[in-house]
């Protein structure tokens, strides 16, 4: 086996050696519960404001205006039932029920909406075309009276195709202008940018955006914390009880050594973003012209331009994903079928089949992630064992 390639950089990253130098006092030296009064707890509490500010000053929003998670799964929860615990479902096309996402999105949005549907709200799932992009006209046209929460993904985690979230935006906030003036309830504007961070533009106010959700282990960060940013006077109820942690939207005693990472890594994906965006598209680029070169029947997934720079969705025709990730991991190359959280499930992906692929299609693809920690060296080492690999496979069937 050659050494081991990691190219599923879309799934987790490696901890930062500096997020990891800023969380270790804070396992066995600075370990005071944020909630007790004494110096050890103020110690804590100190640590958790100063990472707000960090983030809060990187994303040009208020203090308050960030909320800790255990993850961003559960950030997305508390964007959308907590938006939702505002409104009760209701016949009339006058009650405000109704929320509109995409087809796209993270399971950890579409499964809240597909309960949010059960209960009796209205959901618009908004079509992607064929290269993985959606429609602002779709999106325009999806909006009713009683909408009241639009989500779309910034950046899909499986092919990796930038939607056109700050034009939504502007869109929104130029359509609740004129509901205001006709006394109907804003339409909050919500977007998922766990893989966005470290690539695109993030600031709030910049994208026309009010709730926006992170992670730290997509981030160079640790795992089991995550962000949701809420723009002042979004009326968001919290969706867990027990205290008053989180300005009383996220009860539970802090995790102040994953809070501290979080800000340490997000600090870093703002500063190294351009630097980071120009190494991995160059390789990206690099590997997908190796990969054609050695497997002439390989195709993209998604459209080239317009996708994160790190992100490359290929099908190799024939070839089972499955069959094909156990063989290049026992050759020493992770790569992965899609999001990491389905990635036990045996079904196709909800992404490839709503582009348009067949679910046969579906399976023959894997995601390719590339990231900062990616050498130079490994693009034509795993090029060539990926076309070995496919030929071998192909043999066989």
């Amino acid at each position: 086996m050659h050494q081991r390639i990691y190219f599923d950089n879309a799934a987790t990253t490696a901890v930062d050696g500096e997020v990891v130098k800023a969380m270790e006092p804070y396992f066995s030296e600075k370990y005071g519960n944020p909630s007790s009064i004494h110096s050890f707890g103020q110690e804590a509490i100190a640590a958790i404001d100063e990472a707000r500010e960090k983030i809060a000053t990187r994303f040009e929003c208020g203090f308050d205006d960030i909320i800790f998670t255990g993850s961003a799964t559960e950030a997305n929860n508390l964007a959308i039932f907590g938006i939702a615990k505002n409104f009760r479902p209701g016949n009339s096309k006058f009650v405000p029920d109704h929320f509109i996402t995409t087809a796209i999105e993270h399971e950890s949005v579409l499964e809240p909406m597909r309960e949010l549907e059960k209960v009796g709200h209205k959901i618009t799932f908004v079509p992607a075309d064929k290269s993985g992009f959606v429609k602002i006209s779709d999106i325009e046209k999806s909006i009713k009276k009683n909408t009241v929460l639009v989500s779309v993904i910034y950046a899909n985690n499986e092919i990796g195709t930038v939607q056109p979230v700050r034009e939504i935006g502007k869109l929104i906030e130029k359509i609740n202008i004129k509901r205001g003036e006709a006394r109907l309830p804003k339409i909050y504007f919500h977007t998922d940018a766990v893989q966005a961070v470290n690539y695109l533009e993030c600031r709030p106010n910049r994208l026309k955006i009010d709730l926006l959700t992170f992670s730290g282990h997509k981030i160079y960060g640790p795992k089991g914390v995550g962000c949701l940013y809420v723009k002042k006077n979004t009326p968001l109820h919290p969706i867990i009880f027990g205290g008053g942690q989180e300005f009383g939207l996220r009860p539970g005693t802090e995790n102040v050594s994953g809070i501290v990472g979080l800000a340490e890594a997000a600090e870093l994906a703002f500063e190294n973003r351009e630097k980071r965006s120009k190494y991995v598209l160059d390789l990206r680029n690099e590997l997908w012209k190796n990969i054609v070169k050695y497997c002439e029947t390989a195709e993209l997934n998604g459209s080239f331009e317009g996708r994160l720079p790190n992100n490359l969705n290929v099908r190799f025709p024939g070839v089972s994903n499955e069959t094909l990730i156990v063989a290049l991991d026992r050759s020493g190359i992770a790569v992965s079928a899609g999001a990491a959280c389905s990635s036990r499930a045996s079904k196709p992906s909800h992404t490839l089949i709503a582009t348009g692929l067949s679910a046969k299609q579906a399976k023959e693809s894997v995601r390719i992630t590339l990231g900062k920690n990616t050498a130079k060296k490994e693009i034509k080492i795993a090029a060539k064992i990926i076309g070995e690999t496919i030929k071998k496979l192909e043999t066989k069937i």
